[in-house]
This record gives C-alpha cells, sequence and structure tokens, in this order.
C-alpha cells in the first residue's frame, strides 16, 4: 500500500472512530432504557459495551467498528448502530460513507466514480437564473461551498464577491474569517456551526479532495470556535430555513433562505434569500436595492459585474 493509501486509510478510520465516540457520548443509560449500573466512567455517554447490547452486536464486532477494522460492515448491522445512536438521516448517510472508506475506491482530488474534481463552472441555466431575478439576492454554491456566481442583489446584501481573489470566495471561509459576518448575521454562531456541519457533510462525501482538506486546515488553524465545533464531528446538510441579518444600511431584515439542487449535478446549488410578502423585511430589502441600484447605476448587471464567476 503506498504512503498516500496508509495516510487515507487512517483518516478514514479516524473519521469513523471520532464520529461514533462523539455520538456516544451525547446518549447516557437512561436516555436509551439501559439501567446505569454505576461506576466510575472514564469518558462521558455510553460505553461501548453499552452500545453493542442495544446494537445487538458482539462487543468486540463494536470495537473493531469503531477502530475501523471491520473489511465491510452490512447495512443492517450499520442501520442497527444508527438506530442505537439515534442519529437522523443526515447522520446515517454519514455513518454510511465513513464506514466505507477504502483506499482503493478513492484517489485524491476525485469525487464519486473516481471521476477527477476539476475546477467548477456555473451552469448556464443558473446563470440565466440569477440574472433573471434581480429582486432577490442568490448564490451559486459550487462543492466546498465555493461561490461560483452571484447576482447584484446578492452584492448588496452579503457583500462583493468580486473583491475577493477567487480562492477566497468561499461562504465557509468568509463567515470565520470576516470581522463583518459576525455582525451581518444576527445568530453568527448559528451560521457558523451550519457552516462547520455542512462542511463535515463535504468531508464525508469527498475525503480525498485536496482543496477541501487545505480549507479546513486553514479554517482549525486561524478559527478556535471551527476547530472546536469541527471536534464535535457535527454533519448537517444545507437546505432551507430563516436568517436575520443586521445590514449596516437597511437595518434588520429576515430572510428565508432556499437551496435548490440540480439533479443532474448536486455538486451545484442555488441559494435564494426572500423576505416574506408584505413585511417590513420586503421594505428593507427593496429600499436597500433601490440604494443600491442609484449608486452603482444601471450598467451594472448582474452575475458579479456581467460574468460569471468560475471557482478556481
Amino acid at each position: 500500500m503506498s504512503t498516500s493509501s496508509h495516510a487515507h486509510a487512517a483518516g478514514a478510520a479516524g473519521g469513523l472512530a471520532d464520529f461514533l465516540r462523539t455520538r456516544r457520548s451525547r446518549l447516557h443509560p437512561e436516555d436509551v432504557g439501559l439501567p446505569d449500573l454505576g461506576g466510575r466512567r472514564r469518558v462521558s455517554g455510553l460505553r461501548r459495551e453499552e452500545l453493542a447490547q442495544l446494537a445487538g452486536v458482539s462487543v468486540d464486532y463494536y470495537t473493531r467498528l469503531e477502530q475501523g477494522r471491520v473489511g465491510n460492515p452490512s447495512d443492517s448491522v450499520l442501520d442497527a448502530v444508527a438506530r442505537a445512536l439515534r442519529l437522523d438521516p443526515e447522520e446515517v448517510g454519514h455513518l454510511h460513507r465513513l464506514a466505507r472508506l477504502r483506499p482503493d475506491r478513492a484517489r485524491a482530488g476525485r469525487g464519486a466514480g473516481g471521476r477527477p474534481l476539476g475546477p467548477q463552472k456555473v451552469r448556464p441555466t443558473l446563470a440565466r437564473l440569477l440574472a433573471a431575478m434581480p429582486d432577490v439576492p442568490a448564490v451559486v454554491m459550487g462543492r466546498r461551498m465555493d461561490v461560483l456566481a452571484w447576482n447584484r442583489a446578492a452584492v448588496s446584501l452579503l457583500g462583493d464577491y468580486g473583491a475577493l481573489a477567487p480562492a477566497e470566495r468561499n461562504i465557509a471561509r468568509i463567515t470565520y474569517l470576516d470581522p463583518a459576518s459576525r455582525t451581518l448575521y444576527d445568530d453568527w454562531v448559528g451560521c457558523a456551526r451550519e457552516n462547520a456541519a455542512f462542511l463535515r457533510l463535504e468531508a464525508g462525501r469527498r475525503p480525498d479532495d485536496p482543496r477541501l482538506a487545505e480549507l479546513i486546515g486553514e479554517l482549525s488553524v486561524r478559527s478556535p470556535e471551527f476547530r472546536q465545533w469541527w471536534a464535535e464531528h457535527p454533519v448537517r446538510d444545507k437546505t432551507s430555513g430563516r436568517k436575520v441579518f443586521h445590514h449596516p444600511l437597511a437595518g434588520r431584515m429576515e430572510l428565508v433562505y432556499e437551496t435548490l439542487r440540480s439533479a443532474d449535478d448536486p455538486d451545484q446549488a442555488l441559494v435564494t434569500y426572500a423576505p416574506d410578502a408584505g413585511s417590513p423585511s420586503e421594505d428593507a430589502l427593496r429600499m436597500l436595492l433601490a440604494w443600491d441600484a442609484d449608486r452603482t447605476g444601471p450598467g451594472r448587471s448582474a452575475a458579479g459585474g456581467g460574468s460569471v464567476t468560475v471557482g478556481h
């Protein structure tokens, strides 16, 4: 086995072990209907033997599974462990991916099916959608939360991605490392934790993506919050919800965000932000967009000043 394969195998086992340990630590015997026999617990949460009992497997087998020493665990065993740990659907999928990471199935810089992870270009249909919704802040998010394209309204709300170097156009990176984000988002902690959870999901899907590893490494070094939350092994997809913004010009705005993925290319998503109809936030957003249009003039078009930004 090559050095890189050894490193991958060790990383895969470590990811599985960390994930299972953090999930065991969330549960206690009384939470799952087991008697607490007392005695000093070396770690918080369930012991391995308690988890094995709940999952219906031997302690030895579960120990080897947690250590990444089970070559091909069955779906039924993984599902039994997931039920015992009370995992949600996203965590169940993450568990299956971690348990089946093999050095011969993924190589550096490759995605699902062994396809090379080359630079992404925004899908033409998504670029047209951006240009067609001038009053709705929207971005196209690619792998690793890279921002591939954006419309003018997104610049008004979130900031000018065009002023950043291509490598810096990343939602998670901006959230953690740009001080302005801490005042823009009312619940910065919630947003930042969601980003860490989505990056963890991405890492499970693409464990050998060097650019993703570089991003995670940078955030771990430069952000103590990211380092803390990453160690908790959170897992969450980016779907939909509400965010409250405190914009320096428009004030408070509560917007609903939606993440729309193409079935043909799930690695790209259109993320939109819209207020409730007739709400004060709608008035505030309309005022902000009108002010920005007056300031920049009619010549500046959508999708990053008339061009589509391609991730590098």
